[in-house]
């Protein structure tokens, strides 16, 4: 197979490239006791705020030759600063010519080796982790002339639509994952791993038939490795493109997602179309994403954690050529991480930037920084919530709510949904709305509710509610504008 020819240059670069000492930075495993969502391995909860980024986009731009480390580094210490822990990036973006990992196949390029060693060890400096893909599928299928698994660049396949399929290439992906795995994979930098991005029936001849076993050799190839090197394994999970579940319900493509027995995490990619993919308000892209993790919560099977890692206003910027104005956009932006996390995701969410440059604004920072400061108010290793969505009652009809919770412990946000002015955004000079909530679950006891000013970031009402546990527990938001997040607590 062409694989075997190229070997010898695999093994060159291996030794030139000597797999580096684990980390201290602990490594982030599965919640115990239960509870759909993540820790470190000495039991501290840690949640993924962060979003999309690319090595060649303009803040990480200064890692490729060490063009400029200090700027790097100056960004991600900016991004710990507003509560940001994770970044989702490919190991090679394709969209240019000159990030590619191997060139040719089967030889990893020192200079992105490089890039990705300093990259790790600045992420360990600053104490930001990695979510890691190891393709870029989008413009790899796009630029498919380019690269360099392209058999007329030297590599193993004719044509992408066979990704899946192709022996040859499966030797060559699971080698690629294993030089990440000797080389960066025993650093707790590594929150973990997307396997594949946005599985696609396309690169399966138009079949979703070979996701499971694809998957399961991926997943086993690399778990193995781990604990053959560190003992352990991080975190797994595989990409979906959210649509092709509404586009292509007759293939079977729900099952591996969701409920593949190897991933330990489930995600896809929240793009609902005329909503959140092309946004004329911010109300109705929250209330589309709302929905869509609760039908997620509702494929899981076994209590798994569940995250959107891509969400954002990908038709209007990539089709319509908009970026929308700044202040919509932070609404937006602000709304969706907040639904994300009351209706049960694992923070909130991922968003692709889909601005031009590629960069989010200063105004999503801040909403990073404020669902940051939240985070704190739950017990995370105790919470097994469940959707409670369409279960809590509420007294105002023009308030939409969304909550989640267990037996001690709630989360809920609500929006209002009846001052959307002209340009789409919430109104701001309109009387402020109280609304008494109706929660089910809560055993019986004291709870502190805590309501939180979400796009101040600050504290803004405390206050203590008794539970019947045979009875829905009264909860006051107290007043507000745009909308409020509230968190209960068992006292």
């Amino acid at each position: 197979m062409y694989f075997e020819k190229n070997r010898i240059a695999n093994f060159q670069t291996s030794s030139r490239f000597e797999a580096r000492e684990p980390r201290p930075l602990p490594w982030i495993q599965v919640g115990k006791f239960g509870a759909p969502y993540f820790a470190t391995e000495t039991g501290a909860a840690w949640t993924p705020v962060g979003q999309n980024d690319a090595i060649s986009w303009v803040e990480l731009a200064g890692l490729f030759r060490r063009r400029d480390l200090p700027a790097v580094e100056a960004y991600l210490y900016y991004l710990a600063d507003h509560g940001v822990t994770c970044l989702r990036l490919m190991l090679e973006y394709a969209q240019v010519r000159h990030r590619y990992i191997e060139q040719p196949v089967g030889r990893f390029v020192p200079a992105m080796v490089r890039l990705w060693d300093d990259l790790f060890a600045l992420c360990e400096k600053v104490g930001l982790r990695i979510l890691l893909t190891p393709f870029d599928t989008f413009w790899m299928w796009l630029h498919w002339r380019h690269h360099p698994y392209n058999r007329h660049n030297g590599g193993p396949l004719a044509h992408p639509s066979r990704f899946l399929l192709d022996e040859a290439v499966r030797a060559a992906i699971k080698n690629r994952l294993a030089f990440a795995v000797e080389r960066w994979g025993g650093s707790g930098v590594l929150f973990g791993w997307d396997l594949w991005n946005e599985i696609h029936p396309a690169h399966a001849e138009d079949s979703a038939d070979g996701f499971a076993p694809f998957i399961a050799d991926l997943s086993q190839h690399v778990r193995a490795l781990e604990m053959r090197l560190y003992g352990r394994s991080h975190p797994q999970t595989v990409s979906l493109f959210g649509p092709e579940l509404l586009w292509r319900p007759h293939l079977p493509m729900a099952e591996p997602i969701f409920r593949h027995p190897d991933l330990d995490f489930a995600t896809i990619h929240i793009y609902a179309e005329g909503t959140i993919d092309d946004p004329r308000n911010t109300v109705d892209p929250a209330i589309a994403m709302g929905r869509i993790v609760r039908e997620s919560l509702a494929q899981i099977h076994d209590g798994r954690p569940f995250l959107d890692t891509e969400h954002g206003p990908i038709h209007s910027f990539k089709d319509r050529h908009i970026t929308l104005h700044a202040s919509f956009d932070d609404e937006y932006f602000r709304h969706l991480q907040w639904v994300h996390l009351a209706s049960g995701g694992v923070g909130g969410g991922m968003r692709w930037p889909n601005r031009h440059p590629h960069r989010l604004t200063a105004g999503m920072r801040a909403a990073q920084r404020s669902l940051s400061g939240f985070l704190r108010l739950i017990d995370w290793n105790r919470f097994r919530r469940r959707n409670l969505s369409q279960e809590v009652d509420i007294s105002e009809q023009e308030v939409a709510v969304f909550a989640c919770g267990d037996t001690e412990q709630a989360i809920v946000w609500c929006l209002r949904t009846n001052t959307i002015a002209e340009n789409g955004q919430l109104c701001r000079d309109v009387r402020s709305v109280s609304a008494r909530l109706s929660l089910p679950g809560l055993r019986s006891g004291r709870y502190s509710v805590i309501a939180w000013d979400t796009e101040a970031g600050l504290l803004r009402r405390t206050c203590e509610v008794t539970a019947n546990g045979s009875m829905l527990t009264e909860v006051e938001t107290g007043p507000f504008i745009t909308d409020i997040a509230l968190a209960v607590k068992r006292v």
